[in-house]
């Protein structure tokens, strides 16, 4: 049998083309292993890396708080210290639970001062602010995206100790909301806690506070 030209061409390039299906068809499957063992692996460093279930430690913490106050005008950020301490407990691989106290120094200072007048006289107070601070109780709910890393969602209940001589409430309630990274122990936690309730009974401002603190977890 007498092989033409075109056939041998057409016999090369279909040949070929089931060569590049074959590389293809190796190639994929080559990467979807790939992928698989890289799921694998990352699934078990998670895994490792996250304390064992059922596991309780407690974090004693110190930080800062920025606070202020929904509702007023020209203001700025009042400065102030926080301390404390959580227990967490690991409810699962990459979820817990935590509640915990802490001391914080919040309130708000105003930008441009207050002005007022007693009869005819005008009086004028730079940088004034109020000083309040609150024993507060978060519990939190931590979920570990990654090793180390935790997103946090709670409820913050807060009594009043130090109302600076002020109508301020003696409850207030906040949802915290946050993030917090651990390295050998050491934690790291920043947080947003919003206020929902009324500072004082005649006017509508809440507290707006950002948290960071700075703690050492331990296993108990």
């Amino acid at each position: 049998m007498v092989v033409t030209r075109k056939q041998l061409t057409f016999a090369c390039e279909f040949n070929k083309r089931l060569t590049n299906q074959d590389l293809f068809t190796k190639t994929r499957a080559f990467m979807k292993k790939m992928i698989l063992t890289a799921v694998v692996l990352l699934s078990s460093v998670a895994t490792f890396a996250q304390r064992a279930v059922g596991t309780v430690s407690l974090k004693p913490q110190v930080g800062v708080v920025g606070a202020t106050m929904t509702e007023f005008d020209k203001t700025k950020m009042k400065v102030g210290f926080t301390a404390g301490a959580e227990l967490e407990y690991q409810v699962s691989d990459i979820f817990s639970l935590s509640g915990g106290v802490m001391y914080a120094q919040e309130g708000v200072k105003f930008d441009t001062g207050v002005d007022f007048k007693i009869g005819n006289k005008k009086f004028e107070i730079k940088d004034a602010k109020t000083n309040l601070a609150y024993i507060n109780v978060p519990v939190m709910a931590n979920v570990y995206v990654v090793p180390g890393l935790a997103v946090k969602l709670g409820v913050q209940p807060a009594f009043a100790v130090d109302k600076d001589g002020t109508e301020a409430k003696g409850f207030d309630l906040a949802i915290p909301v946050g993030l917090s990274y651990e390295f050998a122990n050491v934690v790291i936690d920043g947080r947003y806690n919003w206020g929902v309730t009324k500072v004082f009974d005649n006017f509508d401002a809440k507290n707006s506070v950002f948290q960071v603190t700075l703690g050492y977890k331990f296993d108990l």
